[in-house]
């Protein structure tokens, strides 16, 4: 890993806290530099502002949860073991990365998010193909 890598992981992991943690608007720039130990202005060599950089961890955070969903779906078993499967993976994942689950499940952000973000998140509640032909990914994992 590159320094500019470790220093946008710092980035990722103080932004997730803090705004998990505080909310969206409670969280300054400022405050995310120095949780994650850099100058303001470094933010900005890995993120547009802070709005995109929130709607980037939302995307990652949604990404994460519509693999647990996929990959329980794909599972040759009977639906109440999909199920079971993906409520393991969420709980494994959310004990490993609370701020991640909390961003995409808990907290509510519907005015900050841009429209990929609004795209992905749709997807996930209707669990909408990532291609077409793919099948309807929540049904798949609920076995309906």
């Amino acid at each position: 890993m590159t320094q500019a890598d470790l220093t946008r992981e710092r980035l990722v992991r103080a932004a997730l806290e803090l705004f998990t943690a505080l909310g969206y608007h409670d969280t300054t720039t400022p405050a995310i530099a120095k949780k994650a130990g850099v100058a303001e202005g470094t933010i900005y060599r890995h993120f547009a502002g802070k709005q995109q950089f929130f709607n980037e961890l939302y995307r990652a955070s949604a990404r994460w949860a519509g693999k647990l969903v996929k990959d329980a779906g794909a599972l040759n078993v009977g639906p109440r073991e999909k199920l079971a499967e993906l409520a393991r993976g969420l709980f494994a994942g959310a004990a490993r990365e609370p701020a991640v689950a909390r961003l995409f499940f808990v907290q509510r952000y519907d005015d900050l998010l841009d429209e990929e973000s609004r795209k992905t998140a749709r997807e996930f509640r209707l669990g909408e193909p990532d291609r077409p032909g793919q099948g309807r990914r929540l049904r798949e994992a609920g076995g309906r």
